[in-house]
C-alpha cells in the first residue's frame, strides 16, 4: 500500500481562509494607526514651525515675521534675515508635503522686509494650514496655526480655520 505525505486541499483552503480572517481583522486597525502617526506629525510640523518664527521674529525684530519660510533656511556661511538657520529644508518652503500632509505658509500682516525697510514694517502675523493629502487616506483631521502659536483642528479646512477647535 502507497500512502502519499502532505496536506489535503481542504486543509489548506482552511488555512488560507484562516490568514484571509485575520488579515481583515488587522488591515483597519494598520490603516487607522498610520493616520494618526501622519496628524501627529503635522501638529509636530506646524509646533516646529511656529518656533522657528518666533524664533526669529525675536532675533529680527525690524523684520518680525518672514515673508517666506525659505528665510529660515540654513545656508551654509550665512547666518542673517534671509538665511536663519532655523527650518530644515523640507519644512522651509511656503508650500510643502510631509507625511501624508501638505503646509501652506502665508505673511498676512506687515512687510517682513529683510533687511528691515526704514522705517521698519515689520511682519505681524502669518498662518499656516496643514491638509491631508488625500482625505479619509492619509488623515482626517485639518490643522491651522497663526502668530497667536495655538493650533487649531477641524474636519474642514475652514472649520479648522475658524479657530475654534483648539489643541
Amino acid at each position: 500500500m502507497n500512502r502519499q505525505k502532505g496536506f489535503s486541499l481542504i486543509e489548506l483552503l482552511i488555512v488560507v481562509a484562516i490568514i484571509l480572517i485575520i488579515a481583515a481583522i488587522a488591515i483597519p486597525n494598520l490603516l487607522k494607526s498610520r493616520m494618526a502617526a501622519n496628524e501627529s506629525s503635522a501638529v509636530g510640523s506646524l509646533r516646529t514651525i511656529n518656533t522657528s518664527l518666533v524664533t526669529y521674529a525675536s532675533t529680527y525684530p525690524d523684520s518680525g515675521f518672514p515673508v517666506s519660510l525659505v528665510q529660515l533656511a540654513t545656508v551654509v556661511g550665512t547666518t542673517d534675515c534671509s538665511a536663519a538657520g532655523l527650518l530644515d529644508p523640507t519644512m522651509a518652503n511656503d508650500a510643502f508635503s510631509k507625511s501624508g500632509y501638505n503646509f501652506a505658509y502665508a505673511m498676512t500682516a506687515g512687510s517682513g522686509a529683510c533687511p528691515a525697510a526704514a522705517p521698519p514694517d515689520p511682519g505681524g502675523d502669518y498662518t499656516v494650514s496643514a491638509a491631508p493629502s488625500v482625505p479619509t487616506k492619509t488623515g482626517i483631521r485639518y490643522f491651522f496655526t497663526d502668530a497667536s502659536a495655538v493650533i487649531y483642528e477641524g474636519t474642514t479646512s475652514a472649520e479648522a480655520a475658524g479657530m475654534t477647535n483648539p489643541l
